[in-house]
């Protein structure tokens, strides 16, 4: 999943975010464990409560802010610096902002609830329950909640055919969802769906609707006996799936979204909600105004609580600014939606183990993609030569101080991290060396190049990596020239969109990753990272190489998770040694709300508390 987060990746991925880990589990790379801290030192507990095992290190977990009564009513604030990704459309957002959204108004099969250390196992939302496996793992049965309804006039129950349109839908032509490498290779005649889709108007709503109702997915079907069931026939045994079918495309449509373009600038009056929220208004890059839903039945929800009767998002801060509302405990100022704490503010924050403040990690890094595709400086970043000479070149230690130090921004150096199955902390390619990095640019006939730096100016952080790596890569010869951009066209309109990788607009970029789901999640990191193109895969720099699209293909083919662990493994070796891009850090999220927002409990998918969960004193 990325992140301005994370599309995402996203997945997502503000650079900004941030948490302090903590040694209790190995830490991504073979420095010294999560930038020092002795394992005895994590045992205890962290800023307002316990650690959890689900991450990659431990981390300071506090926020929740949960003592006393949970109340309802009041509205709660939100402020925030940019948009979401895709116009509050369904099935194709890949951002942790677009899932933060979709939780108040479109629910999933199966997703994460806002429990303390739980938020990374997969629970039944609509779903009555686990999914209903055959014997021989080919066959999965789904049957959705009586009662879920869709606010249309009159109210529609949700059905299986609305889980149906959700898939058809997130493969569109126009703005596809990032990540359907997670599993049209295991849903049957996915593929094939999506290839005839390709072939339909981008520009045109009623062609994409033709195409949608006369066109099945062989392997999504209504159940004949039971309109509320959905039928799927997998390829293979997938034992990710559940934590797949927690992903947008999976979550049901109305059939009344076909009148509108995915990512239109008119869609959201189509999107109707089953969740307890719904879309009142909505002013692109202002404000999202959200009301209760009046058809929505709590006994039919049993991951929202919907305390709130309204939750308002202003999109137009800037980060100290949004920061330094909510600190004061402004009225007008709940909490931070898409902006993270300053690094120079956590060591504070920490010490007074502030009950306001979270810092969770991840579970996925950033890095830095190099364009392959670019022509620039004689396609040099096609070589892997020369990656290899700049991913010497790069202080990451300086990367990480900019995030706040190596004890927020724990280092990373390939690109699994822990605990997915596949990963190990034994080896490091590309420990720092500038003669090495010299060396080889001039070896590759590479000396002088002059690369441009895409990122977001929003962002604090980036803001000093820019300085950071132009001081940096200056010492061996490499010019760096920012190229910056608003937080919300840094994905969507730049990363996502392959034309402006091959015109050489940009050269490379800081991008974050959290994997779609978690543990068994090796898939969710190379088949989107490093096969395939934009815009249908988060394959940024469009890179590709033969030997590790056969080690993925061998390590999906793996029986169990025992025999697929060393080859995901190797495949991890074989992404560094061919420098498709450069680890910096473990990705992690340091978040803030005033003292009457209670039970906040940071999600790594959301990049926030689920605002359907929370309560105002």
């Amino acid at each position: 999943m990325r992140w301005y987060k994370r599309k995402s990746l996203q997945i997502a991925a503000a650079v900004g975010s941030m948490a302090i880990l903590l040694a209790a589990c190995s830490s991504s790379g073979n420095r010294s464990a999560a930038g020092g801290t002795s394992a005895s030192a994590a045992k205890g507990q962290g800023v307002g409560g316990s650690l959890c095992s689900w991450a990659p290190g431990t981390q300071f977990y506090g926020g929740e802010n949960s003592p006393g009564t949970p109340k309802k009513g009041g509205t709660l604030t939100a402020l925030g610096v940019s948009d979401v990704d895709n116009a509050l459309d369904l099935n194709i957002g890949y951002l942790s902002y677009d899932y933060s959204m979709y939780e108040l108004y479109n629910r999933s099969l199966y997703t994460y609830p806002s429990v303390h250390c739980q938020q990374t196992t997969p629970e039944p939302d609509l779903a009555t329950g686990p999914p209903t496996v055959s014997s021989d793992g080919l066959h999965v049965t789904v049957t959705i909640r009586k009662g879920a309804m869709w606010d249309t006039n009159p109210p529609r129950q949700v059905s299986a055919a609305d889980v149906i349109l959700g898939l058809k839908r997130a493969c569109n032509p126009t703005d596809p969802f990032g990540g359907t490498g997670d599993f049209s290779d295991v849903l049957a005649g996915y593929s094939s769906f999506c290839d005839g889709f390709g072939n339909v108007s981008t520009t045109s709503a009623s062609a994409q609707a033709d195409y949608i109702n006369g066109h099945q997915i062989s392997g999504a079907q209504v159940d004949p006996k039971d309109p509320l069931t959905v039928d799927f026939t997998l390829l293979k045994p997938t034992a990710y799936l559940e934590g797949v079918m927690t992903l947008p495309p999976f979550n049901p449509a109305p059939q009344e979204i076909l009148q509108a373009l995915p990512d239109s600038s008119t869609v959201w009056h189509y999107v109707y909600s089953d969740g307890p929220y719904k879309i009142a208004t909505y002013n692109p890059g202002q404000s999202i105004n959200f009301v209760r839903n009046p058809v929505w039945n709590a006994s039919t929800d049993p991951i929202r609580k919907a305390y709130v009767d309204a939750i308002d998002i202003t999109e137009t801060g800037t980060p100290e600014g949004v920061f330094q509302q909510v600190i004061t405990n402004s009225p007008q100022a709940d909490i931070a939606w898409d902006v993270n704490v300053p690094p120079t503010d956590i060591p504070g924050l920490v010490s007074n183990k502030d009950s306001r403040f979270s810092l969770v990690t991840s579970g996925g890094p950033y890095y830095i993609v190099w364009n392959t595709a670019s022509p620039n400086n004689n396609k040099a970043l096609a070589n892997p030569v020369v990656r290899q000479a700049l991913d010497y070149g790069i202080d990451r230690s300086l990367i990480q101080q900019d995030a706040g130090g190596p004890a927020v921004a724990p280092p990373a150096t390939h690109v699994l991290t822990g605990p997915t199955i596949g990963y190990t902390p034994d080896y490091e390619d590309y420990p720092y060396s500038q003669a090495k990095a010299k060396q080889m640019l001039a070896s590759a006939g590479a000396s002088n190049m002059t690369l441009k730096f895409l990122y977001y100016s929003s962002s604090a952080t980036l803001a000093k990596n820019v300085q950071t790596l132009q001081n940096n890569l200056s010492q061996i010869g490499v010019k760096v020239v920012a190229v910056p951009v608003t937080q919300s066209d840094f994905y969507s309109k730049y990363l996502y969109k392959p034309n402006q990788a091959q015109s050489g607009y940009w050269d490379f970029a800081i991008a974050g990753w959290t994997p779609d789901w978690f543990n068994d999640a090796a898939k969710s990191y190379f088949i989107p990272l490093f096969t395939g193109t934009t815009p249908t895969t988060s394959n940024f720099g469009l890179f590709s190489d033969q030997k590790l699209g056969t080690l993925i293909q061998n390590a999906l083919a793996a029986p169990n998770d025992s025999a697929a662990g060393p080859l995901w493994n190797q495949a991890d070796r074989e992404a560094m040694a061919q420098a498709a891009w450069d680890p910096l850090y473990v990705g992690n999220f340091a978040k803030i709300q005033g003292s009457q927002v209670h039970n906040c409990v940071v999600a790594p998918q959301l990049e926030t508390c689920s605002f359907a969960n929370v309560w105002l004193s």
